[in-house]
């Protein structure tokens, strides 16, 4: 007889323990959260770190490979298969990876807020302001039909007014911080298109913060608008408390934390402590926690070391580990496989078309109507089309407060990421600015007009640096007139995936990259050392900043040397002197970053081996003693470093001693230059005035070595050990000076020699490369054609 079976109740699975007791007491670690969330964040981090190593050719930003990961890993590919999420990914585990990805977003926005300058903002030109303005608007108005299609289709039952603004806020959403990346990579930000970008993104990251946190006020479950004006009352309400109330309070820690002083530690805690609280805030009031954390990091003083500590202490563990979790758990929740069929295609290629059009067409637009060149304003357009963390941000609270569902949401992801995928591409292709200046004559520090001014371009990478490079600087003045020595100071940072870069862009964007600072208040330490170095003596000093990822760096280096017509670049050894003496590597980019400048530059270079030239502070005028050594083999190189410490020599403080090593007959060296007649006739030109010079001065003079073996070499070399400073030809004629193969080839042989540790501990080396046009990569042979008719050019100024 047939029974009708009882209905079963819905079992609720039991929450995850926190941890377990092992294998070894026959428990699965993966069935526990704190083992599983590991497991997730191993899997999530090393996956998107080696997209992003995949798509580094082809100069995509990060973002784009964690967004790829994201999806990747979800239902759309690896999720398809159901037992890899059921062990990875099970639902169970999903509250504690939300739960710990969104802390990791809330931090994050408090950086955003913190990169922030609302000062700047108030900045911007009219120009970008109504450009913003035009790239927010058009491609709102075309969400209405966009919103009209999809709510019609996929996307129905929802209410009009909330979809519509979701939409208008994903398409005319402009990512501020990886459009500056893109910028930075494509070394755009010095060009009137990326001045123009970025002052018109970053208005535009303003007002789509501002849209969304409108669409959140009415995409509450409550029906009436009632609720949703006091969502926006009470927002209001909690920005005026946040202006008047904290803003004092941090500004307070701020001011008690100088400049040169450690931050304290109590500081740190009640401001991270601040911005969890003003998240628990704006969540009550049913924003989104994100809000809160946003507005503190705006209101944070950014003068003072205050915001930097805060930025240094938080940022690499955010960027590196909790934001690809908000990636997975994104890509969690799109599923490409919900498009399926010619409808939904079509309404991907709608939703792109409509993105991309709106956008550029209305910057393009409105940038012509200001005289913005048709080809530079397609570039602004294709540049404010970037999407980026804050369009997923947007799609998230649109999924979770039901206004997207899973199709829709998957387009809209899909959008987002062919439109910044696009960008760098599209821009390389149709804007190429003018990276080379005007053609000059005077590339060399060996010329005939020793009464023309010397342009160097002097390089450092940190406060280690400036001390000497301040020293071989007043070493180099001589005895000319005001003007006669103009000296670019360089300082070179790193442009890495962190968002403190966001805040260096934002120095460097202020006057142009190269810049030079103007106002008091925009100077740092290492501007204010230079800066008071220059009031003392009759040296033009004009410090500068490069921002650029070190696979590129080197383009920065040689396009200004280039602009600023400049005879001879200075660049850092890429080792540093330990206390004991060694010498250690400060990474293997940086050696690459020399290697580069050496092949690129449009002068000639330098490579100084800092040892501490005159000791760790800058020494006045009256004090500088310093003991010059030349060794001469000759050639090009050779000549050139003599030519250098020929005009060293003028310095009352510095004697001047050449070497000039004679070949014994038996003795064959391989000369770089085949025609070896004209280059000894050459070296013979150079010694000549060698000679008229130490005639003249008492702190001049020249010994002459014959040598028959490297050991002659190294006796000669060693007898000088104790002097301050060594100027070597990179490509001297002599044989290799050690046994071992130098790992510096850069340096050349007696260079190498010279900055081994077995050789001083105490004696700087620059190594001089001279600019020779028939092997240059930027400069082809136009340089001796200059030097036989100058009428063809303009002299350097």
């Amino acid at each position: 007889m047939a029974t009708n079976a009882a209905p079963i109740a819905p079992v609720c699975s039991a929450p995850m323990k926190a941890t377990s007791n092992g294998a070894f007491q026959k428990e699965n670690p993966l069935d526990f959260a704190l083992p599983l969330l590991i497991v997730q964040i191993i899997l999530v981090v090393s996956f998107t770190r080696l997209l992003a190593f995949l798509l580094r050719p082809l100069r995509q930003p990060r973002v784009i490979a964690e967004i790829i990961g994201g999806i990747l890993l979800g239902p759309s590919a690896l999720g398809r298969h159901q037992k890899f999420l059921d062990i990875i990914f099970p639902k169970k585990s999903m509250t504690v990876l939300d739960t710990l990805a969104n802390i990791g977003l809330l931090y994050f926005l408090f950086l955003v807020g913190l990169e922030l300058d609302i000062r700047a903002i108030r900045r911007t030109g009219t120009n970008s302001l109504i450009i913003a303005v035009a790239g927010i608007s058009l491609p709102f108005i075309l969400g209405i039909g966009a919103s009209v299609v999809l709510r019609s289709t996929v996307n129905k039952g929802v209410s009009n007014i909330v979809f519509l603004v979701f939409m208008g806020v994903a398409l005319s959403i402009t990512a501020f911080p990886v459009l500056a990346r893109i910028l930075a990579e494509l070394k755009l930000l010095t060009t009137d298109v990326g001045r123009i970008a970025m002052s018109a993104a970053a208005v535009n990251d303003v007002v789509a913060w501002i849209l969304l946190a409108l669409a959140i006020a009415l995409s509450g479950s409550d029906s009436s608008y009632l609720v949703s004006v006091w969502v926006l009352l009470c927002g209001t309400a909690f920005i005026v408390f946040s202006i008047f109330v904290l803003k004092p309070i941090l500004s307070v820690m701020a001011r008690r934390s100088p400049e040169g002083e450690p931050v304290k530690e109590l500081y740190i805690c009640i401001t991270l402590s601040i911005v969890l609280a003003a998240g628990l805030i704006t969540d009550i009031i049913g924003i989104h926690a994100l809000f809160g954390a946003f507005v503190v990091g705006i209101i944070i003083p950014k003068d003072g070391p205050f915001a930097g500590v805060l930025i240094e202490k938080i940022e690499d563990l955010v960027s590196g580990l909790f934001l690809p979790l908000y990636f997975a758990s994104s890509g969690l929740k799109t599923n490409v496989a919900t498009i399926e069929g010619a409808q939904s295609w079509g309404l991907l290629v709608l939703v792109i078309f409509t993105a991309c059009f709106g956008k550029i067409v209305g910057t393009v637009v409105l940038a012509m109507l200001f005289k913005v060149p048709f080809i530079e304003a397609l570039a602004l357009g294709v540049l404010m089309n970037t999407k980026g963390l804050v369009e997923l941000i947007v799609l998230n609270i649109g999924k979770d407060r039901k206004v997207l569902n899973d199709q829709t949401f998957a387009i809209l992801v899909l959008m987002a990421l062919f439109t910044t995928f696009i960008t760098t591409p599209i821009v390389m292709a149709v804007y190429k600015p003018a990276r080379k200046g005007k053609p000059y004559k005077n590339r060399r520090i060996q010329r005939q007009d020793l009464d023309s001014e010397l342009r160097v371009l002097a390089c450092f990478h940190s406060t280690r640096n400036i001390p000497t490079l301040i020293n071989l600087i007043e070493s180099s003045r001589g005895t000319r007139k005001k003007g006669q020595l103009c000296i670019y100071a360089m300082h070179l940072m790193e442009l890495s995936e962190r968002s403190s870069a966001i805040s260096m862009i934002h120095k460097a964007r202020k006057n142009g990259l190269p810049f030079w600072n103007k106002k008091p208040g925009d100077q740092n330490h290492m501007v204010i050392a230079f800066e008071a170095y220059q009031q003392l003596r009759s040296v033009v000093i004009r410090p500068m900043t490069a921002i650029s990822p070190l696979n590129s760096i080197h383009e920065d280096i040689c396009t200004s040397a280039d602009r600023k017509r400049a005879a001879l670049i200075i660049i850092p050894f890429h080792k540093h002197q330990r206390v004991d003496g060694t010498m250690e590597s400060l990474g293997h980019s940086f050696h690459l970053v020399n290697q580069r400048v050496l092949r690129h530059a449009p002068c000639s270079v330098g490579i100084l081996v800092d040892r501490g030239l005159g000791g760790t502070t800058q020494v006045v005028a009256s004090e500088v003693s310093y003991s010059v050594v030349v060794p001469f083999f000759g050639g090009q190189d050779d000549r050139e470093a003599l030519a250098y410490g020929m005009r060293m020599a003028e310095h009352p403080g510095i004697k001047l001693t050449l070497i000039k090593f004679t070949p014994k007959p038996e003795t064959a060296l391989n000369h770089p230059k085949a025609d070896v007649g004209a280059e000894s006739k050459k070296d013979n030109d150079i010694f000549s005035e060698f000679l008229n010079l130490s005639k003249s001065s008492e702190s001049v003079k020249h010994e002459a070595i014959a040598m028959g073996s490297r050991e002659d070499v190294i006796a000669a070399l060693r007898s000088m050990s104790n002097s301050t400073l060594f100027l070597v030809g990179r490509t001297s004629p002599a044989m290799p000076l050690s046994d071992r193969s130098s790992d510096c080839p850069e340096l050349g042989h007696v260079g190498s020699y010279l900055a081994s540790s077995d050789f001083s501990t105490t004696s700087s080396i620059l190594v001089i490369q001279q600019y020779d046009p028939s092997i240059n990569a930027m400069e082809k042979p136009l340089d001796d054609i200059n030097e036989a008719s100058n009428k063809t050019v303009s002299n350097g100024v």
